[in-house]
């Protein structure tokens, strides 16, 4: 089975910048645990390509053939081993084989990006960065987590164990939720019982297991922050231009994501300077400094593609004087990647579920358009800050 044709491998081999391929003189000495380490790390897979990486036996570190090398039924065997003999887990995908590159005999290990990561060798989880390749820190194993979520069942649907059915508000399911969600006549010819109704919802994990899962308790939770504490959101003006300025209107804001929503959006229009401008016009010109309808869009975007996983973080509001910056907590997920983060047509939803259910609410009307809308209002004045664990937009402001 080969993957990379001979074209691709004797490019790869020369290219000492490629972050895909690792060389090694022979499988001598130190080298079986660096292979392991670099089978490891391709494996994880942390840049996201989605391609496998290659390790080559029989180059030189410049790119060259290793000048007599020979590639044995041994050597072959050897390294098929590094897949079955427990010191890497998950067991990694790959094959192995025997290539004619250059004139010579360079052994081929070809290994597939894992679909659950993160993937460790003796216990520890190697990366890499570009060409080089390390332990991985803690963030890069937040990402592998997040990646390898984004192949399982959601976060936003995973149960909350501690939790019961007494920390869901029945009457905000029956009367608000679930006639966004069903046509009335569909609820009104419909005998399921209350645990049934959750369950088709995912608020509950099941009709016969009725335990409240992340999305139950952001929905109709009584309190959701008590189960999940970074699930509010912290205002904060500032009379000044940085956080040492001082505090004109501080406030968390907690309850349902729809809550927050609607406080943070009525905190926003408050603080929302509006002016008359009559000098220099035809006409006198009403206009608020800040469009609330992008500011709307964005709003919602952090609240549906933020992290609520292994965070205590809120989302935060800072308004100053000259801008205002909404940072997220969870960096770009799935498909989105720092480089093409806010590209039309590039979306990923780390809470589908969580998506569908403000969709219902009113909160969002087109699935990846957010970000459009908000930049056709605001244009340059809008940029973001895309870190793998955090997203900040930040908003300029524009005198009247």
């Amino acid at each position: 089975m080969s993957y990379y044709s001979d074209v691709q491998l004797q490019a790869m081999m020369t290219d000492l910048e490629s972050d895909g391929v690792e060389r090694k003189q022979s499988f001598q000495g130190d080298a079986p645990k660096k292979v392991r380490e670099a089978v490891c790390a391709f494996a994880n897979d942390l840049a996201g390509h989605g391609v496998p990486g290659v390790v080559l036996i029989g180059v030189h570190d410049n790119g060259t053939i290793v000048p007599g090398f020979v590639v044995s039924d041994e050597l072959l065997l050897s390294l098929a081993s590094i897949k079955s003999d427990g010191n890497i887990v998950p067991p990694p995908s790959l094959f192995v084989e025997k290539r004619l590159l250059q004139g010579g005999e360079v052994a081929v290990v070809t290994v597939l990006p894992c679909d659950t990561p993160p993937v460790r060798y003796q216990g520890r989880v190697h990366v890499r960065w570009g060409p080089r390749r390390g332990l991985a820190t803690a963030q890069d194993e937040r990402i592998l987590n997040e990646r390898r979520r984004h192949h399982d069942r959601p976060f936003d649907v995973q149960p909350v164990r501690d939790a019961d059915l007494t920390e869901l508000d029945r009457l905000r399911f029956e009367q608000e939720y679930l006639p966004a969600l069903v046509a009335r006549d569909v609820l009104d010819a419909n005998e399921r019982s209350y645990e049934q109704k959750l369950a088709a919802t995912k608020m509950v994990l099941g009709e016969d297991d009725p335990t409240p899962t992340t999305l139950g308790l952001l929905v109709i939770g009584k309190s959701p922050s008590d189960w999940l504490p970074g699930a509010y959101t912290q205002f904060l003006r500032l009379a000044g231009d940085d956080l040492t300025a001082p505090v004109v209107d501080d406030e968390p804001i907690h309850g349902t994501v729809a809550d927050q929503i609607r406080r943070l959006e009525e905190k926003l229009a408050a603080h929302n300077l509006r002016g008359v401008r009559f000098r220099d016009v035809a006409t006198e010109e009403r206009r608020e400094t800040y469009p609330l309808d992008a500011l709307r869009q964005l709003v919602r975007n952090a609240y549906m593609h933020r992290s609520y996983e292994a965070t205590n973080t809120p989302i935060r509001v800072y308004w100053f004087d000259d801008r205002i910056e909404i940072h997220n907590p969870g960096g770009p997920f799935g498909s989105v990647t720092p480089e093409n983060f806010g590209q039309p047509g590039i979306t990923d939803y780390r809470n589908p579920n969580l998506a569908e259910a403000l969709r219902a609410l009113g909160y969002v009307q087109r699935f990846g358009a957010g970000i459009a809308i908000a930049r056709k209002a605001l244009g340059q004045r809008l940029c973001f800050e895309v870190q793998p664990g955090v997203v900040a937009a930040i908003i300029q402001g524009e005198s009247l």
